[in-house]
């Protein structure tokens, strides 16, 4: 199909029309007592897992929800909770009055009322100007998890969301690593990575890694949603990954919530955030100071996070946000091991001078306007001013001891790029039906710049450069990359009966990227002398425009059970900066291209009442000129990253969550759950013009990603155990087995690993007290590979360690 007919195929797949009803329920939540309405309200719909929250008015709304029946819930702590089975056959509208609570809640109380929706659930079909029916969604609830927060241990926080791939960092959270389906989890450069709904990585097509991880303990929810995200966030094949703040207490005019932890190895946490509503303007702020080291030497770090949103309901209908987020954090990274060190001591450090400095500025100006009763415009504008330094000797042979006399490497990032993305989501009848349609565009533009070359030859975390000093040093360039991207995109649900639908959508792009700077030619004789120095100045310029098209589908034989399927394109650029940083371990093809391919998703999912939910389905993944690293070079020390082959990623994912105690009694002190996570992947690649390649396995694929565990609790005591176990997986695209004679430690097996993680808390009155232990069984086991910063080599991960905390709420 030509770019011209995909194009018309887009302006009919926003435009056309449905054909069966559907409905509107709104509400207004009063207190029984006094009559006045309950603002900040959470009124949930149990039978399809969705919720929303009441306004200044005390009204709510549910759109676009079949006929049938429903059951809905009302939660606020400061009243009982009320619950209504509601028939819905035409728009329809309820009132709830809700009793005063005669005595304070204790947590687990809080907690079970909460949980009507699990510690999992999936966004609805419409949420905002956005459309998420057909796609495989998962929600992290944080509030529901009982879990080392303060450290930001992504194992605990992402367990149950299904087939999950994770480096763990050693850092308290600063960075996230997360990837699946063989997607690499390097900073999460494979998901369209958000924060409240716009961009928050380093630059969407140069540089799509993310430095920047809001602290867990400001995060209200964290949002998944798989590849067929790429038609309305982005290209990429792992999908969406949103993280939604914490909101403004609508119901105090100052709440203050301080939390203050420690753990092992000197680990220190601060957490303050203030939080509250003053007529129609809204605010929420927090500072995050995080101090410690890893159980290796030379591993240090420091970190300073802050975040402000202010927002005011002008009218009704128009509603303007700003955000600004601060993150600035140094860290001491103590180098990577080779198999036979990592077996001999995974503490072992040899590196002494090597740093890493992150400093991250976001800002975000929203608008929400109401068009009409049926019709919401967002705007989101935002904007980017960071950097990224790096120094220290990473030589691939990672055995090698540090020439302390030497210049240490100097990479030096600078990210400034804004962009502006908007939305209009409209419903319109048609005959006796409902319709809803979405159509949006962005504009995104970056001008990053990369600069590489000798520093100095001290240990202090010293980012200055020294090239005067040491003018034939062996890697150097300086490069700027101005990136240009313009989108167009839509979706529109066809209620093709009752209850199914069909959601077709598309994505236009044009990208053009941008490479202006030199590079040094250095060349030395057999004594180490320079010979030849020579600068290189290499422009490059790349333009292209395609689209994208998906189509996903949804069918309810009941209220309580959803079967869904999605099918979408998608896209991940090449950039120059990827090409241009010169990689001691690695050798980057010069031909290298772009890859392409599609993702594919079919599930069932949903809830038996109260007391169980799931989701479980089979994924394919096609990924055409799959880039990766091949094995090669003298004693395996310098492999060559280029496109590997055409590659195929298929599996079941299943979770399962199940509230036992409530099953089975009715006793609300006690609390008793349980969960099963399971992924079971196959992976091939299918064709590859590099030897011994096809029929291989896909790298960062375990066989089997297996996580379960139970939450349990009594009054305002709570706990959770969790074990986690993954199969082994490969690094490089010949499937390489451990190697303990090489000098290198960056390509081989990451053999399978198994963890058990304790997690406790307690609530009295206005304090709660957290503490657990993490790796309780106190494994020796690694799940990186790196290929430069932190390492290269194995990054071991943390022996058992614990932590405690202290949370004070006012």
């Amino acid at each position: 199909m030509s770019f011209q007919s995909k194009l018309y195929l887009l302006v009919f797949l926003i435009s056309g029309p449905t054909l069966f009803a559907q409905f509107t329920i709104t509400g207004t939540v009063l207190s029984e007592n006094s009559g006045v309405p309950v603002q900040g309200a959470e009124v949930y719909n149990i039978t399809e897992g969705s919720s929303v929250t009441t306004d200044s008015s005390g009204t709510f709304q549910f759109a676009e929800v079949a006929s049938g029946s429903y059951t809905i819930a009302v939660f606020n702590f400061e009243f009982e909770v009320v619950e209504k089975e509601i028939l819905v056959s035409e728009d329809t509208s309820v009132t709830f009055q809700l009793p005063a609570l005669g005595e304070q809640l204790s947590e687990v109380l809080i907690k079970k009322r909460k949980e009507r929706i699990f510690a999992l659930k999936q966004l609805k079909e419409v949420e905002g100007t956005a459309i998420y029916a057909g796609k495989k969604t998962e929600v992290v609830v944080l509030d529901n998890l009982t879990a080392n927060l303060a450290g930001g241990n992504a194992r605990q926080i992402y367990a149950q969301v299904v087939g999950l791939n994770i480096y763990e960092n050693n850092d308290a959270g600063l960075q996230l690593n997360i990837g699946g389906r063989g997607l690499d989890p390097n900073r999460t450069s494979n998901f369209n990575t958000r924060q409240n709904g716009y961009d928050i990585s380093a630059d969407v097509l140069g540089y799509p890694e993310s430095y920047y991880t809001p602290p867990a303990e400001a995060i209200e929810q964290i949002e998944v949603v798989r590849g067929a995200a790429s038609l309305q966030y982005g290209t990429q094949f792992g999908g969406l990954i949103n993280f939604k703040l914490k909101r403004p207490n609508t119901s105090k005019k100052l709440e203050w919530v301080s939390r203050q932890g420690i753990g092992s190895y000197g680990l220190f946490t601060s957490f303050n955030s203030l939080s509250g509503t003053i007529g129609k303007t809204g605010y929420y702020a927090y500072l995050n100071y995080k101090i410690g080291n890893d159980f290796r030497p030379n591993s240090e770090f420091e970190s300073y996070n802050a975040h402000a949103h202010i927002d005011h309901q002008f009218s009704k209908t128009t509603k303007v946000a700003f955000e600004f987020s601060y993150l600035n954090y140094l860290a001491q990274q103590a180098g990577g091991l080779t198999d036979r060190q990592f077996e001999e001591d995974p503490t072992f450090s040899n590196r002494t001078r090597n740093w890493f400095r992150v400093d991250w500025k976001l800002y975000s100006l929203r608008l929400e306007q109401a068009l009409s009763e049926k019709t919401e415009f967002s705007l989101n504008l935002f904007a980017l001013d960071a950097g990224r330094k790096s120094v220290g000797f990473r030589e691939n042979r990672v055995s090698q001891e540090d020439d302390l006399d030497a210049p240490r490497e100097l990479i030096v990032g600078k990210f400034n790029n804004w962009g502006a993305e908007a939305r209009i989501l409209s419903r319109y009848n048609l005959g006796d039906s409902e319709n809803t349609f979405l159509i949006g565009a962005k504009y995104y533009q970056s001008n990053n710049s990369e600069r590489q070359g000798p520093g100095t030859n001290g240990s202090d975390a010293n980012f200055n450069f020294a090239s005067e000093i040491y003018p034939d040093y062996a890697r150097q360039s300086d490069f700027d990359f101005p990136n240009l991207n313009l989108s167009l995109f839509g979706e529109h649900i066809f209620q093709l009966s009752e209850r199914f639908s069909l959601t077709p959508g598309a994505r236009v792009e044009f990208i053009k990227t941008e490479s202006q700077g030199a590079f040094k030619d250095i060349r030395f004789d057999l004594a180490g002398n320079p010979i030849f120095n020579e600068t290189i100045t290499d422009n490059r310029d790349f333009k292209r425009s395609f689209i994208l098209l998906g189509v996903g589908a949804s069918y309810k034989p009941t209220n309580a059970i959803e079967l869904y399927g999605n099918i979408s394109q998608n896209y991940r650029s090449v950039t120059f900066n990827d090409i241009r940083i010169n990689n001691p371990s690695l050798v980057v093809d010069p031909n290298i291209t772009d890859e392409e391919g599609y993702t594919f998703d079919l599930g069932a999912r949903g809830r038996f009442k109260k007391y169980v939910s799931y989701d479980v389905g089979l994924f394919f993944l096609q990924y055409n000129d799959r880039i990766g690293l091949i094995l090669g070079g003298e004693s395996n020390i310098v492999s060559t990253r280029g496109n590997i082959g055409d590659a195929i990623t298929y599996g079941i994912e299943s979770f399962i969550d199940w509230n036992i105690w409530e099953t089975f009694s009715g006793n609300k002190d006690f609390r008793l759950n349980s969960f099963v996570n399971l992924a079971i992947t196959e992976s091939e690649y299918t064709a590859s013009k590099e030897p011994n390649v096809k029929g291989k396995k896909v790298e960062f694929i375990p066989g089997i990603n297996f996580k379960t565990g139970i939450g349990f609790g009594y009054k305002n005591f709570l706990g959770s155990l969790q074990y986690t176990y993954l199969a082994k997986q490969f690094t490089d695209a010949t499937n390489a087995e451990r190697d303990f004679s090489t000098q290198t430690g960056i390509v081989g097996e990451i053999p399978a690993y198994d963890i058990l993680d304790l997690s406790l808390s307690y609530t009295y009155k206005r304090f709660k007290l957290e503490t657990g232990i993490n790796n309780v069984l106190d494994n020796s086991y690694f799940t990186r590979r790196a290929t430069g910063y932190p390492g290269p080599g194995i990054i071991p991960s943390q022996p058992r360690t614990f932590y405690g905390l202290l949370q004070f709420k006012l």
